[in-house]
């Protein structure tokens, strides 16, 4: 498999895409995306990082796995292109944005790509999926890469904010150094979740902003509207 990552990533991930279980990994995919459909296309696998560059991270949303819908999953986690109809899950996150920024959010489209290029780093916990079979490629390993991922950022990194959602997401906060980063949890955006009170009112995105806003950073633009930025 050809690895479609961004060259500081690649840099700074260079000891771990050689460990025998990533090449491992590689090979699996090769022989997955041969046969059954998988998710998202071959060239997007490592989307979130080449839109996200590492020295740009300011916040790290952790999702489960790609969308596994017919044309749905782009590479970033929670993200369809333009013209997709939006995923239930990323209905619920544009509600809660409203809700806790306190303005109408009704956003044509559900491509997070300008999210990505403020410094969110939309990473799934594992980064491919077979059509129609949630989870089904969390036994290839793609834990190890990504806690690796969390970790570089952990340590290398001062002030990120991980938002983490969901129990596969919780699990992943054991790699963060929560003495230097702001962790904040919740439930799933899911139907199933928010419809059981884990989701709404977790006031995420305004805590983001003033966690980011007091050490100095930019503050992220959660607002958009058909691809533009207000």
């Amino acid at each position: 498999m050809q690895l479609n990552l961004d060259s500081e990533w690649q840099t700074i991930l260079a000891e771990e895409i050689q460990k025998p279980y990533f090449r491992e990994l590689t090979e699996k995919l090769d022989e997955e995306y041969k046969l059954p459909i998988c998710y998202p296309p071959k060239e997007l696998i490592f989307a979130a990082f080449n839109y996200c560059a590492f020295k740009d991270v300011k916040v790290v949303i952790i999702g489960q796995d790609p969308y596994h819908g017919k044309g749905e999953a782009n590479g970033l986690a929670f993200s369809v292109d333009d013209g997709v109809r939006i995923p239930p899950s990323l209905r619920n996150v544009f509600k809660e944005i409203s809700e806790d920024i306190g303005t109408i959010f009704l956003p044509g489209s559900g491509n997070l790509e300008l999210w990505a290029k403020q410094g969110v780093l939309l990473l799934n916990a594992s980064l491919t999926v077979r059509q129609d079979i949630p989870n089904s490629h969390k036994n290839l390993k793609w834990n190890l890469f990504t806690d690796a991922v969390i970790k570089k950022i952990s340590d290398g990194k001062e002030q990120v904010v991980f938002l983490l959602w969901g129990n596969f997401a919780h699990k992943k906060g054991l790699k963060i150094d929560r003495s230097k980063h702001l962790v904040l949890e919740t439930g799933h955006p899911s139907p199933m979740s928010a419809n059981q009170g884990k989701w709404f009112g977790n006031k995420h995105f305004s805590s983001t902003n003033s966690y980011l806003k007091a050490n100095g950073k930019s503050e992220i633009n959660w607002i958009f509207n058909n691809g533009s930025l207000f």
